[in-house]
């Protein structure tokens, strides 16, 4: 009780505070993104089985140059093998001239906490890749050498997370980019051009509250910093049983300085996932120009098979 108090209060500390954009991939459905944001999520709450989670965003529509991110992540849970969890995160960003690749596999080993849950620790190497590849229309037919021309470098990833799942509740602290990777290259005009990764940190938690009008409540936060810019998002979805393995969603998701979006999503036979969220632009300076953000969540999970049992065999016993 005492670690559950600690943890929800300093959440509700930090969703007070003064927030502002954020750089990194933005997801509404982070409920099914946490992996690759906390590999110490990875695998866990699985129950020995496999999930492939694709989510694909198009952020503040119409707008040229806006965001594009797409999403894969595969995580399995091996415990019957050995301990903990693997996954493979992978993630595509498109913004302006910009393009960002992301690769990284995770693993995540579980610590068993008296009665209250399972604490996960996790790491995740990968690597980023970026590039960019402009286009500019200068004023005068006169080259202007000092513009950026294409450029493309890979470097080193590296993210740690710490994951403590309780069951009806849970709490996650992470960071992402812990190497801050220069990526550099030389341009054909002798500039050295380069992009610095920055190292993020990510704390989120949930709860789950059943029995509320035939349904539950499902209620998360996801707060991000780079310690430079502070953004978080607050949603709350009520989840519906239908019978037979049939089950839907309808919530609601703030993003300070952002947006509004709605969320909906059904499973029409068991293991699989489909969703849908519309952002609607309210709070920064785009919200005069943008028709919102759409994204498309597909997620499916298997069952591992049991492994093959092998029966001792003695003559003595034939």
């Amino acid at each position: 009780m005492l670690v559950r108090n600690f943890c929800l209060g300093f959440l509700l500390i930090l969703c007070s505070l003064y927030v502002t954009a954020q750089q990194d991939k933005l997801i509404t459905h982070f409920i099914y993104d946490k992996m690759s944001l906390n590999p110490g999520k990875t695998g866990m709450g699985l129950s020995n089985g496999l999930c492939a989670t694709s989510i694909y965003r198009n952020q503040w529509d119409k707008v040229n140059g806006a965001p594009n991110s797409a999403v894969l992540n595969i995580e399995a849970d091996l415990n019957r093998f050995f301990p903990g969890g693997i996954g493979v995160a992978l993630y595509h960003d498109a913004i302006g001239f910009a393009r960002q690749n992301n690769f990284a596999l995770n693993y995540s080993y579980p610590l068993t906490i008296g009665n209250i849950g399972t604490l996960g620790l996790g790491l995740g190497v990968g690597i980023i890749n970026y590039g960019m590849n402009p286009e500019w229309i200068p004023p005068t037919n006169t080259p202007d050498n000092s513009l950026p021309t294409s450029f493309a470098a890979t470097n080193l990833d590296l993210n740690f997370g710490a994951y403590f799942d309780a069951g009806d509740w849970y709490v996650g602290l992470s960071s992402t980019h812990l190497t801050q990777s220069l990526l550099e290259q030389q341009s054909d005009a002798g500039f050295a051009q380069s992009y610095q990764t920055a190292r993020h940190y990510y704390l989120m938690g949930g709860k789950k509250f059943d029995n509320v009008m035939s349904g539950k409540i499902d209620a998360q936060v996801l707060m991000r910093t780079d310690l430079v810019k502070f953004s978080a998002d607050i949603n709350a979805r009520y989840i519906y049983d239908f019978g037979d393995s049939k089950l839907g969603y309808a919530g609601l998701t703030v993003r300070t300085t952002d947006a509004i979006a709605f969320m909906f999503g059904y499973t029409p036979i068991d293991n699989l996932t489909v969703g849908y969220s519309y952002d609607l632009t309210l709070f920064n300076k785009l919200s005069n120009i943008s028709r919102g953000s759409h994204e498309i969540l597909v997620k499916y999970c298997y069952n591992l098979p049991e492994p093959p049992k092998s029966n001792a065999r003695h003559p003595r016993w034939l």
